[in-house]
């Protein structure tokens, strides 16, 4: 990683590089989305057979679309009891922290002869996507969690999940376990862009929802861009991004892993190391050259590190939190001696991992926090995902 002295010159073309790698929708790919939904808009079922077949396994049929009573009990069969045993512990502490979100209605009478207030009320059916992973075989069980139990707590009385099929028309059996696991009511083998377009207009067998969550990859993702108005949509989701900062108490090795552990995602992904220590920045630059050539991702890493890694030497800790607030990222990382001192400081950031040994995967999977977060700079203005994106909020008003 190139270490960059901050305000520079140099460092301000690196950041303008990082923040120009926000997914672009170009003509082409719009056009074939658009195409996409206004196919499955008018030709429901049929529709999404045909894109199924096509891109996903030639085994689906209008019976077989949606996952069936025999094949979650196969799927339970096929996972190991320490799986179990995760998925439990994952999904009791997300129940936990989200269930801190919740909103009640409420009524006051600010003076005589009026009241005023508030319903909250759960949207009736939402639709979570859930990608399937390179021939599904790395499932994102997370997901599954993290964007059911919300809206479960939230209320929302039909939840339904559209997930792309393996070849063989089946569904990851680890996925099947946990939308069990967290009463997802019904598991359709679609994707892309042609599932969110069941999930936003309804077709014979996919319900139309009224709120869509979920990531995906550009197809999804423009897909829900255009549903959005349709439907609710949680965000539009970019590439993944971390920044750490640290001072001189931080474990190199920890934090060249943490800043690898988002490289490996994607070639746009960025991760950024902010210090005002330059011995710091060197240790950490050493420790990321050695530890990425036992990655087995190590070629995706090596691309986004050189594309849109950075580590950046400002003058104090003070600047250091400047500049992450402009930045706005979606992890923020806080390797420093006493974290919780600088927290006020914080005003961007979907999520903050404090100290030494709070690692950004462990919010990613068990923590209780939600993984869904805003990415590109959108922290600035945007949230995780919640309880919030699942319900409604009616004024009252009533005068004598």
């Amino acid at each position: 990683m190139k270490i960059y002295s901050y305000p520079s010159l140099s460092a301000e073309k690196r950041l303008s590089v990082i923040e120009s790698r926000v997914q672009s929708f170009n003509q082409k790919d719009q056009r074939a989305v658009a195409r996409i939904l206004e196919d499955v808009r008018k030709h429901g079922d049929t529709a999404l057979i045909s894109y199924a077949n096509r891109f996903d396994s030639p085994c689906l049929n209008i019976e077989t679309l949606q996952a069936g009573i025999q094949e979650y009990e196969h799927a339970v069969s096929q996972v190991s009891p320490e799986f179990i045993k995760s998925l439990d512990r994952a999904a009791s502490q997300i129940e936990f922290f989200h269930r801190k979100q919740s909103l009640k209605s409420w009524i006051d009478t600010p003076r005589p002869g009026t009241l005023l207030g508030q319903i909250v009320n759960p949207v009736s059916i939402a639709g979570i996507y859930v990608p399937g992973g390179k021939a599904g075989k790395t499932p994102l069980v997370s997901t599954v969690l993290m964007c059911a139990i919300p809206a479960r707590i939230a209320g929302v009385s039909n939840l339904v999940m559209t997930t792309p099929s393996t070849p063989d028309g089946t569904v990851n059996p680890h996925l099947l376990v946990a939308a069990k696991r967290v009463g997802i009511d019904a598991v359709y083998k679609i994707g892309s862009a042609w599932a969110i377009a069941a999930m936003a207009y309804g077709t014979g067998t996919v319900p139309k929802c009224d709120v869509i969550v979920g990531p995906g990859n550009i197809y999804v993702t423009l897909a829900k861009k255009m549903v959005a108005g349709t439907v609710g949509i949680d965000m539009i989701a970019g590439p993944s991004e971390i920044l750490i900062i640290a001072d001189e108490s931080a474990n190199s090795e920890f934090t060249a892993a943490d800043l690898l552990s988002q490289a490996e995602h994607d070639p746009m992904a960025s991760s950024i190391l902010v210090t005002p220590s330059r011995k710091i920045a060197k240790q950490v630059a050493e420790a990321v050259n050695r530890q990425m050539k036992d990655l087995t991702r190590q070629d995706i890493a090596e691309e986004s590190l050189k594309n849109y890694g950075a580590i950046f030497v400002v003058n104090d800790i003070a600047s250091a939190f400047d500049l992450a607030n402009a930045i706005a990222p979606e992890h923020l990382e806080l390797h420093l001696n006493s974290p919780l001192e600088y927290i006020e400081r914080i005003r961007n950031a979907g999520a903050v991992f404090m100290g030494h040994y709070t690692p950004e995967p462990v919010g990613d999977y068990i923590a209780g926090p939600n993984h869904v977060l805003p990415t590109s700079g959108t922290a600035r203005f945007s949230s995780a995902l919640s309880v919030d994106h699942f319900v409604k909020k009616t004024s009252l008003i009533h005068y004598s």
